[in-house]
């Protein structure tokens, strides 16, 4: 179980690099994007997305260090339940703004950003939850190697379920 915790925190970790950098890359774009997920008023949205953007940098950061890697780990579960929720909130509210948490996508926000967030929340969770070992360094580059590919996956995965949905 312990590579499964390593492939889990790099994938937790790698993640939210991504959409700090991707957020950082178009801060107007993410911010203006805040108003379709959560009524937000509009003094209040480039902090908002200051501090969004401050939060997921902070979690890659944590969990790459082992003494603060429980710290990042809930740091990066809260906010998944909290970008879960106000997703949840937009999508009942009839909101369909463009889910901008990989960057300029202009995907809808839809059931597929829970699901993806569901699987991030696992993951993080796991990730919290296994002990830690004694890991070989085979089996660590293994583990380091997953949590990449899941990381990509995951970064890619309006892209994927819009390749299956026109297939179907």
């Amino acid at each position: 179980m312990e590579y499964v915790r390593i492939g889990c925190v790099c994938l937790v970790g790698l993640v939210f690099a991504v959409t700090a950098t991707s957020k950082l890359r178009d801060f107007q774009g993410f911010a203006r994007s805040l108003p379709g997920l959560a009524p937000v008023s509009g003094k209040a949205v480039r902090p908002l997305a200051a501090v969004v953007v401050a939060l997921e940098a902070l979690v890659s950061i944590l969990v790459a260090v082992p003494t603060a890697r429980p710290y990042g780990l809930a740091l990066a579960c809260g906010l998944l339940v909290t970008f879960t929720a106000a997703i949840a909130s937009a999508l009942r509210r009839g909101q369909r703004a463009p889910c901008r948490c990989f960057g300029t996508s202009l995907a809808p926000l839809s059931a597929r950003h829970l699901v993806r967030n569901s699987l991030l929340i696992a993951a993080a969770t796991l990730a919290a939850l296994l002990p830690d070992g004694s890991p070989v360094l085979a089996g660590t580059a293994m583990a380091l190697g997953a949590g990449l590919i899941g990381a990509i996956l995951i970064a890619s995965f309006d892209d994927i379920v819009d390749l299956f949905a026109r297939n179907t």
